[in-house]
């Protein structure tokens, strides 16, 4: 019997619910390949796992974390256009494979309704693994599947970014870095939010072209308006949710768009709409994206520019690597090799 190593969540509530054990490795179907994992990352939605509640059950024992690249090692009876040793990043949502969303696609989002890759093994569909450039690492590829695919959707859907438009991100987490250098290379005025001096400098050099500290400026909506002239943003990438959307909703240029992606911060104050009506403007929730999208991110950023890691765990550092990401210290992303 063939064995790996893979993190279960016992119950939700706690990291020391989560534990490394020894276990059999999954069997393919025909239409499946084996991928043994090379580099996992880490995004704010395995916290809403890891703590709860969470949309899907929560499922016992369930593996967790959806992001990772790795290596193809076995392929099923059926599978004739793949082989051993392509190297693959695996989307998000497997079902998801392009076209509209459908609500039965979220039932193969991995690390949350199903297993996830917090392990050294994963069968999959062949038909949803994405081949990665050979110059590019596994730590790299790791980082696309949720952050990378959920800001490159922000970007393109609804009425699509172009070079000119200006836009807002919130902080320096994933979503949001993985935002500003993609419309940074598409050729937009970005302006981003952070709580210090110090990631400031980090947006900077990423090339942020205004920062605003929010705790040192609260009504940051009024220095986003005075910053484009009383206009506003064409763009707001807002992770941050019921905490931070007002400002947001103020923030919006005429018929500008709202990608609506997270709950960071979320106290459930009751928000006016108002604001948005008086500008005309669209809020477009935003549930990452197909493999479509990640072929269509890959193939724009291996021109462009390479992701934004903050630091990267080992395998047996994985409580570690989730605590870090709860600490809210990063800029980018959190990885760990497997």
């Amino acid at each position: 019997m063939n064995e790996m190593h893979a993190y279960r969540l016992s119950a939700a509530g706690s990291l020391d619910n989560l534990v490394k054990r020894q276990e059999r490795q999954p069997d393919i179907g025909p239409d499946d390949v084996l991928v043994r994992i090379r580099a996992v990352s880490l995004n704010a939605r395995d916290l809403m796992i890891l703590h709860g509640p969470q949309p899907y059950g929560p499922k016992p024992d369930i593996i967790p974390v959806s992001d990772c690249a790795g290596e193809v090692v076995a392929c099923g009876s059926a599978v004739s256009d793949l082989t051993t040793g392509l190297r693959v990043v695996l989307p998000f949502r497997p079902g998801w494979i392009d076209g509209p969303f459908k609500p039965a696609d979220a039932a193969t989002d991995l690390g949350g309704a199903v297993d996830g890759v917090l392990c050294e093994y994963v069968a999959i569909a062949a038909r949803a693994v994405v081949p990665i450039p050979d110059d590019m690492s596994f730590e790299a590829a790791a980082t696309l599947p949720c952050a990378g695919v959920t800001a490159w959707s922000a970007l393109t859907r609804g009425n699509p970014v172009k070079a000119g438009s200006h836009l807002l991100v919130l902080g320096t987490g994933g979503v949001s870095i993985f935002a500003l250098q993609i419309a940074k290379s598409m050729g937009c005025t970005v302006i981003a939010t952070t709580s210090s001096d110090a990631k400031a400098q980090s947006l900077i050099a990423l090339r942020a072209d205004h920062v605003i500290n929010y705790v040192t400026t609260p009504d940051w909506s009024a220095a986003v308006l005075n910053i484009t002239g009383g206009h506003g943003v064409d763009r707001v990438v807002e992770v941050g949710g019921a905490g931070s959307l007002p400002h947001s909703m103020k923030a919006l240029a005429p018929e500008g768009e709202i990608a609506l992606i997270g709950l960071l911060d979320n106290p459930m104050n009751t928000i006016s709409p108002l604001p948005l009506m008086s500008s005309m403007g669209v809020i477009r929730g935003i549930s990452v994206g197909s493999r479509a999208d990640l072929v269509a991110l890959l193939a724009h950023m291996h021109q462009s520019f390479a992701p934004v890691i903050d630091r990267v765990f080992d395998f047996d550092e994985a409580p570690q690597a989730l605590a870090y990401l709860a600490s809210r210290q990063h800029v980018g992303k959190i990885v760990i090799r497997v």
